[in-house]
């Protein structure tokens, strides 16, 4: 996925009420950005971080920059994505260009679609003809220990649902996959992060026994795109 139009780089003075983050630009002004991204952010919110914002142009809107990439501090500095709406996105483009080989042979992918026994709506709907629809939930990583990705990056109880969900479409029949999508170029391998959500560790274990697939793709990341580009280990 291609960025509509070059990107902002500043610095970060710090983030705050979850959606704000404020950004000191190279000429000194002092922007607030809308953070897309409603995770606890450990590790990649650090104040001074070297951060990209993309201008959505509509002067309409109460913050019209949103904040795109951070340079993590790391052996080797590295860009993340932190903008979790963009994962969505990111999975069903590799999709559509053959890049997630195990999710190929769907004509169609819809979004946003009711199912369950919960009352959720799953992020990706492929379906086919000759196929057994399948459900893919997408989840994006960007706590990051060594070269190990974790997720979540705070007690989620909406993402146990979601698991929930997903195996109850794999006892229909259905093909059903949670997907992890790393906005980074250097993680080695996904897990649950057991430190921080023990129930939702439990539950990912749990549903994989049950039908579920679990898959993560990790990205090269530039201040031009983000694209999906090599699949990584989940291991539970």
């Amino acid at each position: 996925m291609k960025f509509s139009s070059p990107l902002i780089e500043g610095r970060l003075i710090r983030r705050y009420k979850r959606f704000l983050a404020d950004v000191e630009l190279p000429n000194g002004d002092t922007v607030t950005a809308h953070t897309a991204n409603t995770g606890a952010m450990q590790g990649c919110a650090e104040p001074d971080s070297r951060v990209w914002l993309s201008d959505s142009g509509n002067a309409k809107r109460k913050y019209p920059l949103t904040w795109e990439l951070v340079e993590v501090k790391a052996e080797q500095p590295a860009l993340l994505g932190i903008n979790t709406q963009l994962s969505n996105k990111l999975v069903a483009e590799a999709i559509e260009n053959g890049v997630v080989t195990e999710l190929q042979g769907y004509s169609e992918i819809q979004r946003e679609v009711r199912y369950g026994a919960e009352n959720s709506r799953i992020d990706l709907l492929l379906q086919a003809p000759d196929k057994a629809p399948c459900y893919v939930e997408v989840k994006n990583v960007t706590l990051v220990q060594g070269e190990t990705g974790y997720f979540p990056d705070a007690v989620t109880v909406r993402g146990s649902k979601h698991l929930r969900e997903l195996a109850y479409m794999a006892q229909q029949g259905c093909r059903a996959v949670i997907f992890y999508c790393v906005q980074r170029g250097d993680v080695a391998e996904v897990r649950p992060a057991q430190h921080i959500d023990a129930e939702y560790a439990a539950t990912l274990r749990q549903v994989l026994q049950q039908g579920v697939e679990a898959m993560a793709y990790r990205a090269v990341v530039t201040v031009r795109e983000v694209v999906l580009a090599r699949r990584v280990p989940v291991n539970v």
